[in-house]
């Protein structure tokens, strides 16, 4: 499992998000690449000093900076993480599980971020999950995949500002339907 986290500027929210993950990935075979998007701070040192790999993307889009953390994955699956973000342990365990179907092309995990949220903020955030469940929209906090899906649909589209993750899974979703496939 390749795990690729975007960053820009995320030193206070990154080593929380980072040490959740180590937990979460013991026992499993992951790589962990942080995409620094040019951060000003120390983003950076922090990913290295985590044991994660650093690329760097100087262009300042998300699709852009996901995409050159997928390319440079080397797991089968990838999975997309947001940096402010707490998965718990069990997590990759359930992606891996979902993964050994060949008939499951990938999917979406509902996270935690960090710090606790402004009351405004976990009420649309509340409102976007309900929203999310009638419509079939998945957003990208933490996204996977298996590493040649992502590829035959040539990544995040790139001229998208906001929402390409949630473009991106409808694609993945297509994809798997035409395939006879599922997402989870």
């Amino acid at each position: 499992i390749s795990i690729v986290i975007p960053a820009f500027n995320e030193e206070k929210l990154l080593p929380g998000t980072l040490a959740a993950l180590r937990a979460a990935i013991s026992g499993i075979e992951a790589e962990i690449i942080v995409v620094d998007n040019e951060s000003t701070d120390s983003t950076s040192r922090i990913a290295t000093d985590a044991g994660a790999r650093v690329i760097t993307e100087s262009v300042h889009n998300i699709g852009r900076v996901r995409n050159t953390g997928a390319n440079a994955a080397d797991g089968d699956v990838i999975v997309f993480l947001d940096a402010d973000t707490i998965v718990r342990e069990g997590v990759f365990e359930q992606i891996a599980i979902a993964m050994s179907d060949e008939k499951c092309f990938g999917g979406s995990v509902a996270v935690e971020y960090v710090p606790s949220l402004r009351w405004t903020m976990r009420m649309y955030l509340g409102i976007c999950q309900m929203i999310g469940r009638a419509i079939d929209w998945h957003q990208g906090a933490m996204q996977f995949c298996r590493a040649d899906s992502f590829r035959e649909l040539n990544g995040y589209d790139e001229t998208i500002y906001v929402g390409e993750d949630i473009e991106f899974q409808w694609r993945l979703s297509r994809l798997a339907r035409r395939s006879g496939g599922r997402i989870t």
